[in-house]
């Protein structure tokens, strides 16, 4: 049996027209977005815009809100408090906070203390982990994420070296929360 031949013109057309939906998305993946499913509409604008007003209200607030979470573990004598602010560098997360406890009890000391202080201030935990360990506590609250290290756990796990880009927030902390005064770094309690 032979096949019937298409006429260069049908396949010529073909090759040239797509549906609109199709399109779209190969566009969208030239510039480097996700292709969408057809009849979804995006939670973005079309266009990148600088952050407005109410943008800029939210980040304040959530810096303030970290400096209150860090203030709360420098009174439960945490150690090395560093605040990284990464507002568009991460999806989850505007600011993350690290710190040490000197002992594990003191770890969990820290992460109770700032939820309770926190909790005053009006804001809970969205999540919580490794609480019951005493060796790292990590509290997610919303846009703000802190982590509570063991001291020796935190120079091996190193956290802040995953935002060596990121811009550090300048902190008041006191001497003996300084990582040169603290003890146990060099061997002595």
């Amino acid at each position: 049996m032979k096949k019937a031949k298409r006429s260069p013109k049908s396949t010529r057309h073909r090759k040239h027209t797509r549906p609109a939906a199709a399109a779209k998305q190969q566009a969208a993946r030239r510039e480097g977005a996700r292709p969408r499913e057809p009849g979804v509409r995006s939670l973005r604008p079309a266009t990148p815009s600088a952050p407005g007003p109410a943008k800029q209200r939210e980040r304040r607030e959530a810096l303030a809100f970290a400096k209150t979470a860090i203030a709360a573990a420098l009174e439960k004598k945490a150690i090395q408090p560093v605040l990284i602010d990464v507002t568009g560098r991460s999806s989850y997360a505007d600011f993350i906070a690290v710190l040490s406890g000197r002992s594990d009890r003191q770890v969990e000391a820290i992460a109770e203390g700032v939820c309770e202080a926190m909790a005053a201030a009006g804001r809970k935990p969205l999540g919580r982990e490794g609480a019951r360990n005493g060796r790292w506590v990590l509290i997610d609250f919303g846009d703000i994420v802190l982590h509570v290290f063991y001291h020796p756990l935190r120079e091996i796990f190193d956290i802040e070296s995953l935002w060596v880009d990121a811009p550090r927030v300048k902190l008041q902390v006191p001497a003996e929360a300084r990582a040169d005064g603290a003890p146990g770094r060099d061997g002595a309690s």
